[in-house]
């Protein structure tokens, strides 16, 4: 009898994981306010969640959705080949990923938790 391959929160990236949640950027700490404790909607998010060797900064298993903060390094041309082939990867394993730039926590916070709420939904 084969074992089936773990794909979420793999064992190797523990201690990788750990440290992202411990070295959150601002944008990050500021929009987990929102989702932790099932805040939104009644939603539970994860943290640093990974799929396979990826980590996605939150990560809601109910829906399949994973969200992404994007700060400067995501805009250059290797960050967003990188950005794209990694959602695509992603979206083969049936989850959605919805992006959102450092600043938009920070300056509309309204509109990303209401983005968030709608596909949640769709």
């Amino acid at each position: 009898m084969s074992r089936k391959k773990q794909v979420y929160n793999i064992p190797q990236l523990k201690v990788f994981r750990r440290e992202l949640r411990n070295e959150a950027t601002p944008a990050e700490v500021v929009l987990w306010e929102y989702l932790k404790g099932k805040q939104l909607d009644g939603y539970k998010f994860r943290r640093q969640c990974s799929v396979d060797n990826f980590i996605l900064d939150f990560y809601c298993p109910k829906v399949k959705l994973g969200i992404e903060l994007d700060g400067a390094d995501h805009y250059t041309e290797s960050g967003i080949i990188k950005d794209y082939e990694r959602t695509e990867y992603l979206n083969q394993k049936g989850i959605r990923i919805i992006r959102f730039e450092n600043r938009d926590i920070f300056e509309h916070i309204d509109g990303v938790l209401e983005e968030i709420k709608r596909r949640l939904v769709g």
